[in-house]
């Protein structure tokens, strides 16, 4: 329970400190409706049979027929208006609640670690801000409401049918409550698991059919085509299969409700007629009392679906919580000292949920307009080293004061958008001229007046429409446009036939001048415009050298050439 606890405590937080007026307004709605309509069926049977019996007597000339009337015409009126406000108020408050946690899920995936994270599973935000987040509605429009209003209506009924004899309305009201409140609590601890599978399989559905549309050629080429269409059967058989234990367990509840309402509503009439007999209470009173217990049941059914929405609703708090908790700004980065680009000392850093430090032991600086190549093999930390410059990977040990930098990482990221809006993502407010500039320095100018809208001209998804030499020199234009003194450098060349890469690779060497350059490589012609090398093996620095020296050469020598 703690852990359900600490799970809905910030997405709680984020409801009520988003809408909370409406949240509360919605709430209160909601209780006048079914408050109004308690009273209304109730008042509606004491008004037919007191009507009734008095044409049977001589009161029916001083019979009061307009106050009940009017106040049942008031009841009804109400009850709509409440109704209708209930459906306007919750609805909008819990959508505008959803549209936040999107925003603040989206900001939370969007931190150094988290992106870094999802380039291996994409389609986890997908689901979050998706599947995830409309989960979360039930939160409050299925179980905390329904919740409240139906122990205010167990109140309500109590305290009328007590008035009749308190212990009528004592047993009615404790019965009520736990029966009601009892029933789905069972329903939703059978339904948890189950409803956690369907999720599941839902979400592997819809992950592998993603996965067959976007890379059926792949899949046909390496003959796991029909491989991969089992696999969607076999998630969609997991889902039908949660599906139809959901239905039973709905089923049982169902009848659960029932009988419980048959029990209590059988108890009410005899309870009410042992009442009339011993002059107790009037036989007006009596329906009264009979159709108020009636009403006063209708809103727990309303729990029903709150309770087999239990389970997805935990899990999807269960996933997006952790999230929520750390949507917190990172420390910033401390500046080094003057003359130097960076400075690290006795740095040792983790990746999320890794035991095995990404680099540990490293102390390395970089003076201001200097150039390092750092080179080892695949996995050795080149990458990690330069996310604990850009800041993305956090520093558990040691000292860390790093200037400003931009990053350039192995994938060329680009949008369904235009030219200019791909190129803006590195500074939304250059001009026009400073835009053509740096897609001139980049190489790609004279492609780009060629195309009929020029820098408006509409990119396909992933960047659909340029080359792979001409989606990176976009990238490379991107980094131009970010005035940082220092620049790393993830591979930028890997991909490129020779020609094109060397071309890049003059252009980055001439438009660094004056800045300070990192460059993560494995390539000879990519370390070669570095002042030093560092070679990295096992998240340590194993080895420095400085141009000139038959270390730098020997180190240049080891890397793959042109």
């Amino acid at each position: 329970m703690s852990t359900f606890a600490t799970n809905l405590k910030p997405i709680l937080r984020l409801f009520f400190a988003e809408r909370r007026r409406a949240l509360l307004l919605g709430a209160a709605l909601s209780a006048a409706t079914v408050t109004a309509g308690i009273a209304l069926l109730g008042l509606s049977g004491w008004f037919i049979t007191a009507t009734s019996l008095a044409g049977l007597s001589a009161a029916a000339i001083t019979f009061d027929v307009f106050a009940p009337s009017a106040s049942i015409r008031l009841l009804a009126i109400v009850r709509t208006a409440a109704r209708y406000g209930e459906r306007l108020a919750t609805h909008d408050a819990t959508l505008g609640v959803l549209a936040a946690l999107r925003e603040r899920l989206f900001r939370g995936f969007a931190e150094p670690g988290a992106a870094r994270t999802l380039l291996y599973r994409p389609a986890r935000l997908l689901f979050r801000l998706t599947a995830d987040i409309d989960a979360l509605d039930s939160l409050y429009l299925r179980i905390l409401v329904p919740a409240a209003v139906a122990i205010g209506a167990a109140l309500a009924a109590s305290l009328a049918l007590g008035l009749m004899h308190p212990v009528f309305g004592l047993c009615f009201g404790l019965f009520l409550a736990g029966a009601g409140l009892g029933l789905p609590l069972i329903a939703g601890l059978a339904a948890r698991k189950h409803a956690r599978r369907r999720a599941h399989g839902i979400e592997g559905l819809r992950s592998r059919t993603i996965d067959l549309v976007a890379g059926q050629t792949d899949l046909l080429m390496v003959g796991r085509l029909a491989a991969q269409r089992h696999a969607i059967m076999a998630a969609d058989s997991y889902a039908a299969h949660a599906d139809d234990r959901l239905n039973r367990v709905e089923t049982g509840l169902t009848f659960g409700f029932g009988l419980v309402s048959t029990l209590l509503l059988t108890a009410s009439l005899l309870a009410v007629a042992a009442l009339a007999e011993a002059k107790v209470i009037t036989a007006p009173v009596a329906a009264l009392g009979l159709l108020v217990a009636f009403a006063a049941v209708e809103p727990f059914a309303a729990l029903r679906r709150g309770a087999l929405e239990l389970g997805r609703t935990l899990l999807a708090a269960a996933r997006i919580a952790p999230r929520f908790a750390a949507a917190t700004e990172p420390e910033p980065l401390a500046a080094p000292l003057p003359g130097y680009a960076f400075s690290l000392a006795d740095v040792s850093a983790f990746h999320e949920n890794s035991a095995a430090p990404a680099l540990e032991g490293i102390e390395l600086t970089l003076q201001q307009g200097e150039r390092l190549a750092v080179i080892g093999s695949s996995g050795a930390g080149k990458s990690s080293l330069l996310a604990l410059l850009s800041g993305e990977l956090p520093a558990r040990t040691g000292s860390v004061a790093v200037t400003t930098a931009t990053l350039l990482t192995q994938r060329t990221e680009l949008f369904e958008d235009s030219l200019r809006g791909n190129l803006c993502l590195a500074n939304p407010d250059a001009s026009e001229g400073r835009l053509l500039e740096v897609l001139a320095a980049a190489g790609l100018l004279a492609d780009i007046e060629a195309m009929p809208r020029g820098i408006d001209t509409p990119l396909g998804e992933g960047g659909i429409g340029l080359s792979g030499g001409q989606s990176r020199r976009l990238a490379l234009a991107r980094l131009f446009l970010r005035d940082t003194p220092l620049w790393l450098l993830d591979e930028p060349t890997e991909g490129l036939d020779g020609a094109t890469a060397r071309d890049v690779i003059g252009r980055l060497s001439n438009m660094a001048a004056g800045r300070s350059l990192v460059i993560a490589t494995h390539i000879r012609r990519e370390a070669d415009i570095a002042d030093r090398i560092a070679v990295i093996e096992g998240g340590r620095i194993s080895e420095i050298s400085r141009r000139g020296e038959a270390a730098f050469e020997k180190a240049l020598n080891r890397l793959r050439p042109d």
